[in-house]
């Protein structure tokens, strides 16, 4: 038998490191080839690592939330044959080993002392029974009204006579007030003070660890919040758009269309007229990186946290096909199935917390591009049509904008032109 060291494999990319989301395995297990052992968060996404070898798990690197760097030792395997380390495999780190005090050492007789010499350990004394707290030593008002009799068997009243305890200031907890041998004993534990009724403070305290999908959040968004932004919102009156699409969801075949498939086809043809847009800003390297392609970033809020699947080329792609990708990547996402490349490389992001939107919002640039487009709430509200209020189905528009890349007036029009898009479906069809 031998161990076999595996180390933290290149997963690609440039990653120079990766953090332990979650250990598939335990020590003890036994491991076959290409069996998983590990789920790692890289920037991009999970990653989970199968085992080049078959053998029995005898060590592991770290705990879930730490940094493992490519190369270093990820967890070791006894296997059979001569393996490719020494036999002398690191113990695991045991929480308890590191709190637990040393065991004390056992008492020998001195040497060339006959054992019997020892005195007699004396029996430790009982402690002396609870002393009975008085009803005098307590200034606390009595619970019931006067001439009202407490409830409670003659067994407790008979140890609260011996106790000295006035069952007056007792609360019971029993049907009607009724008091137990159980109220008694906290009466007399708590030094004759009554036990608290109604809403008590809770002064508890939980360290949460901000680990995995969690952390990576936290850095994107102290990332993002680096960018100077401007937010523009618009109000849009999407009662023609909805219209539309009630129309081709009847007679149409295929998946059915929801909104937000409109609002891509919407931004790759304002983004068309406005490719700064679908842009990358490097600040470190002062360039801007316009791109051609439109790889639209969906957010949607998955058991694990907020993630971004990728729309990829959203130009090339017709409305159905537009509205059955984002339900696909959507799904991959929640569903924790979503391959590295369905979740990086966006160029623009749309952001959608659908019926619970808001009336307005200022989402945050998913750095490092220059433009996000949220949605709001569609509802009837009131409108205005020039000589009368009507009802008509409306929501808004909360686009941000890196304003080091995209002065005001360039996001204004970018807005205006979603407006438009939105407001009259026909142009998203029209070519040109």
């Amino acid at each position: 038998m031998g161990i076999h060291a595996i180390r933290m494999p290149d997963i690609g990319e440039g990653i120079a490191e990766a953090e332990i989301a979650e250990w598939l395995v335990k020590p003890g297990d036994v491991l076959r080839e290409d069996d998983p052992m590990v789920a790692v968060m890289t920037d991009k996404a999970t990653v989970e690592i199968p085992s080049p070898v078959t053998g029995t798990v005898v060590w592991q690197a770290g705990a879930p939330g730490e940094i493992i760097a490519v190369g270093a030792e990820l967890i070791r395997l006894e296997v059979d044959g001569p393996g490719n380390v020494a036999g002398d495999a690191p113990a695991a780190p045991s929480r308890q080993a590191e709190t637990a005090p040393a065991p004390e050492p056992a008492h020998e007789p001195p040497p060339h002392e006959p054992a019997a010499a020892q005195p007699k350990a004396e029996p430790e004394p009982e402690p002396p029974p609870a002393r009975p707290v008085p009803p005098a030593t307590t200034t606390t008002a009595p619970l019931r009204a006067e001439g009202e009799k407490p409830i409670a068997s003659p067994s407790v009243r008979a140890r609260a006579r011996e106790a000295g305890v006035d069952l007056r200031l007792v609360r019971g907890s029993g049907p009607a007030g009724r008091i137990g041998h159980e109220d008694l004993d906290a009466f007399i534990a708590s030094g004759g003070i009554p036990a608290p009724s109604g809403p008590q403070p809770d002064t508890s305290v939980e360290e949460i660890r901000v680990i995995g999908l969690r952390r990576k959040i936290a850095e994107r968004m102290e990332a993002a919040n680096r960018v100077p932004q401007i937010t523009i919102v618009e109000e849009v009156d999407a009662t023609a758009l909805e219209d539309l699409r009630a129309r081709m969801n009847a007679h149409g075949r295929g998946p059915k269309l929801n909104p937000l498939a409109f609002i891509a086809r919407s931004v790759v043809r304002a983004v068309h007229e406005q490719p700064i847009l679908n842009a990358h800003y490097d600040a470190e390297a002062g360039l801007i990186r316009r791109f051609g392609a439109v790889h639209l970033g969906i957010a949607a809020q998955t058991p694990s946290g907020l993630m971004v699947p990728v729309l990829r080329h959203a130009e090339a792609l017709d409305l159905r096909t537009t509205a059955a990708e984002i339900a696909r990547i959507g799904a991959a996402a929640k569903e924790g199935t979503a391959k590295r490349d369905e979740l990086s490389g966006s160029t623009i992001t749309i952001t959608s917390l659908g019926p619970l939107g808001a009336i307005a919002s200022t989402p945050i640039l998913n750095v490092p591009e220059v433009a996000i487009v949220g949605i709001n709430r569609l509802a009837v509200r009131p409108h205005w049509n020039g000589a009368a209020f009507e009802p008509r189905k409306m929501m808004n528009l909360s686009c941000s904008f890196d304003h080091r890349v995209v002065d005001g007036w360039d996001a204004a029009t970018f807005v205006a032109r979603l407006k438009e898009l939105l407001e009259t479906p026909a142009l998203i069809f029209v070519e040109g």
